[in-house]
């Protein structure tokens, strides 16, 4: 019986420690975008996100589907540092859904010298090929 117990100690801690694990690895994807875009650096911040054509973008001008095109759109629509300004944002829930899924809801602000911007933000995780990458962004 004890070693039934023990057992399931062992286990209970490694799935624990498990999402804490994964929960730190979609925090360090979204400070590494953070951070890139901070740079002006779209390239690197893209690498957050699933490059496949099926990655779904919904903003304010519809649904765009594509790693390809949600990159060209970005740089449409922030060619230059002085558009991007500067990132920061507050995260609202960073919720695990199971072991492949993540839910995250938060804030974005933009400071920038032609004015500021902000809104919220859905993203959808997915661990692919063991990396956490953003399958779904919905951003308003």
């Amino acid at each position: 019986m004890r070693s039934i117990f023990v057992a399931s100690l062992i286990i209970i801690s490694f799935s624990v420690f498990s999402q804490t694990t994964d929960e730190l690895e979609v925090r360090n994807v979204l400070a590494k975008q953070n951070a890139a875009w901070n740079r002006g650096d779209v390239e690197a911040f893209m690498v957050g996100y699933w490059e496949n054509d099926s990655l779904m973008f919904i903003g304010k001008s519809g649904v765009t589907y594509g790693y390809k095109n949600t990159l060209a759109n970005y740089k449409k629509n922030y060619p230059d540092t002085a558009t991007m300004g500067k990132l920061t944002f507050t995260l609202i829930q960073v919720k695990q859904l199971s072991a492949e899924y993540f839910h995250v809801t938060g804030k974005y602000y933009l400071t920038r010298t032609i004015g500021d911007a902000s809104g919220h933000f859905t993203l959808l995780f997915r661990k692919i090929n063991g990396k956490w990458v953003v399958i779904s962004d919905h951003s308003s």
